[in-house]
């Protein structure tokens, strides 16, 4: 089996990570973080946009920018509350009741899973990229209060990018096999997981690496945003109240007003007070408008009290369930950046009498858990086990409306149960099975996941025919259903995906899709690699030109020197035309190519020369030749051609002084001498003479003595 890596579907950032050596791995993305932010967004010329690149436009473009997406995920219209529709971006129902996000900028509108899928390939490409391998699988974490309707989108969208979700994993259950993959101990652990935009708790008891889920609760419209947006409105409204004007109406207002309301929660988690500023917000009669204030911790924890008692419920819940007691947790594990509020953790700690772990980073512990769970499934790690549970009830609908349960919640999975039921009318050919999921009593109050009919069955009176339903959960959670009549042994199976915004054959469209743009997205990633390797060897052919001037003069490798300036003048060049589009970037790859073998070949005439060298002033003799060169290299001076055992000539033209006779003096510098020696300006040497010399040289009549 392949590398599989774990990813952390987040609402607000998202993580990928990877087992290596055993040991579980934070995969940086290609802008350096270590999140990646779970916004898209499609620039104004229709460019996708991921990550860090997508939030940048957020104020901008809001109505093109996507962010908050994961509470969407699985949903239909009717589900969603006021505040998840608080969006500055166009969010709509389709003529099916689902959720559909509409982008001005494409003149398109797609599903939620079709966004969160970009998000999902951008992960696997950064980890591809770290790993030096394609990535075709992973574990994909998700709210251990989502149902079977968003876990089976949350693999569909897993599809749309291209890979293949091995496992979908509780996001608490995650944390727990992160903390406690590594210690050999028994403890019963709670695992409070509160992030940007849903909220998960779950009880387990870690024995040996043995992780066994007991309960699990939450609240999947619950999260940080929420605590946001108090601050949002209470800015909002003071605003509305100096000014008369709703900032909410206006999407970059409201852009602006999350960021600074987000950031200001950061900032109030290790301060007790932070200034709010927000220069410019809107335009009135008289001119521009400001926001600028300050908020106090003491006024931030008043604006959400009944936040914190929605956080206080599941915890009741899964205690309850899991049938301990506060006081025999051993440990309490907290997951998600919401934890780091100090209102968050007073309220933890006053439900168990424990100083919450600070072992585990909250924004990583689930990504290095749902590696940890890859290794699991590759068998890299042999001496872990995992025993999740259902978080909802599952049953079905049965006569007057009623649901019978067939899985309670909290079972732990993977797990087949079964029922036998009858007819509710005589001669009744046909059945139709309802699957429910939820903790209501009638079927209306719960979330319907789909529903099938089974026919053939033959007549009876009421009560007579035995028709068995099976339910079976996967170890991913999700759900499959059969009816079986025991008559005629007539059988009607079906994996349940009402739950779903997009049908089979939409998902195969949009896989085509998706494969066409990645094919096209590759090819601009190509052409833009191209040009920017072609830029950096530029820089770099300039910078060696200049190193080779001073380490062998101007014209000490005056070919291979004169190669690479050709070379490099045709890259830049091209370079400006494929600026204006008019150029091949094949003509640009061959003319990179040649200059780079033109640099090959400097560079290793540079070595020679580096190794030829004999002392600190043989950089002075090379230059020095070369100035002989030049001034010496009429054709008329044959005489200087012939070859010479002078030491010191590192000249490709010798001098060979004339037979020994007398020493003669140098003439001073400022000689005037007769006829045409008169007219020789100071600095020439005459022709007559040889060209004076500084220094000593043995065997040199001309050395100066």
């Amino acid at each position: 089996m392949g590398r599989i890596v774990g990813i952390d579907l987040g609402t607000t950032n998202s993580v990928v990570a990877v087992l290596e050596g055993g040991r579980p791995q934070v995969i940086a993305s290609a802008e350096g973080g270590r999140t990646t932010p779970s916004v898209v967004g499609f620039s104004r010329e229709q460019e996708l946009l991921v990550g860090q690149l997508a939030r940048r436009q957020l104020v901008l473009n809001p109505r093109n920018t996507f962010a908050n997406l994961k509470r969407f995920v699985g949903r239909s219209w009717d589900e969603l509350d006021e505040g998840s529709l608080s969006v500055p971006y166009t969010v709509r129902c389709n003529d099916a009741g689902n959720v559909r996000v509409v982008c001005p900028a494409t003149e398109r509108e797609y599903a939620p899973e079709e966004l969160v899928a970009s998000i999902l390939r951008k992960l696997v490409d950064d980890a591809g990229t770290y790993l030096g391998e394609p990535v075709e699988a992973a574990v994909i974490t998700v709210p251990a209060y989502f149902n079977d309707a968003q876990r089976q989108v949350t693999r569909d969208a897993g599809r749309l990018a291209g890979i293949r979700v091995e496992r979908i994993l509780n996001e608490p259950t995650a944390a727990a096999l992160a903390y406690g993959f590594d210690r050999s101990v028994v403890k019963r652990v709670l695992v409070f997981d509160l992030g940007g935009g849903t909220f998960d708790v779950s009880v387990l008891r870690i024995a040996n690496g043995v992780f066994d889920v007991k309960a699990t609760s939450g609240d999947t419209q619950l999260g940080g945003n929420d605590w946001d947006r108090r601050i949002v409105d209470w800015l909002a409204d003071a605003f509305q109240a100096d000014h008369g004007m709703d900032l909410r109406r206006d999407r970059q207002a409201l852009q602006r007003l999350t960021e600074a309301a987000e950031k200001a929660k950061q900032e109030l988690s290790g301060v007790q007070s932070t200034p709010i500023s927000l220069p410019f917000i809107a335009t009135g009669g008289d001119g521009p408008l400001h926001i600028e204030t300050t908020l106090e911790r003491r006024r931030f924890e008043g604006l959400c009290p009944d936040l914190l008692d929605r956080l206080l419920r599941p915890v009741q819940r899964a205690l309850r369930d899991s049938g301990f007691a506060a006081e025999d947790i051993d440990d309490v594990v907290l997951v998600g950046g919401s934890t780091r509020m100090p209102m968050v953790q007073e309220m933890v700690r006053t439900l168990v009498p424990l100083e919450p772990c600070q072992s585990v980073n909250p924004d990583e512990v689930v990504a290095i858990g749902a590696a940890v769970q890859a290794g699991i499934l590759t068998g890299e790690l042999r001496d872990l086990m995992l025993n999740d549970v259902t978080p909802l009830s599952l049953g079905l609908e049965t006569i007057g409306g009623v649901m019978k349960v067939l899985i309670p919640r909290n079972t732990p999975i993977p797990v087949r149960k079964s029922d036998l039921f009858s007819t509710s009318e005589a001669n009744q050919s046909s059945v139709e099975v309802q699957v429910l999921q939820g903790e209501r009593s009638m079927a209306s109050d719960n979330k319907s996941l789909g529903r099938f009919r089974l026919s053939g069955i033959p007549p009876a009176p009421r009560g007579v025919p035995q028709v068995q339903v099976s339910f079976d959960i996967d170890a991913n959670g999700l759900l499959q259903v059969s009816a079986t009549d025991r008559t005629t042994g007539r059988q009607q199976s079906v994996t349940i995906q009402g739950g779903s915004n997009l049908s089979e054959e939409d998902i195969a469209v949009l896989i085509a899709e998706a494969e066409q743009k990645a094919t096209e997205d590759r090819r601009k990633r190509a052409d833009i690699d191209r040009r920017n390797r072609a830029q950096t060897l530029v820089a770099q052919a300039e910078r060696r030109l200049r190193d080779a001037a001073l380490e062998v003069g101007p014209y000490g490798a005056e070919r291979q020197q004169r190669a690479v300036e050709l070379a490099l003048r045709d890259v830049q060049d091209l370079i400006a035309e494929e600026a204006r589009g008019s150029v091949d970037l094949a003509e640009l790859e061959l003319a990179v190519s040649q200059l780079q073998e033109a640099l090959y070949g400097l560079n290793r005439r540079l070595l020679s020369e580096r190794k030829a060298d004999q002392g600190p002033l043989q950089g002075l003799k090379n230059t020095l030749g070369s100035l002989k060169d030049e001034l010496f290299s009429d054709d008329e001076w044959d005489d200087w051609d012939r070859p010479s055992s002078d030491p010191w000539s590192t000249g490709s033209r010798r001098y060979t002084p004339p037979p020994y006779s007398a020493p003669r003096p140098l003439e001073p510098s400022g000689y005037q001498g007769s006829g045409s020696d008169r007219e020789r300006p100071r600095g020439v040497v005459s022709r007559r003479e040889p060209p004076p010399r500084r220094g000593w040289d043995e065997g040199d009549p001309w050395a100066e003595r």
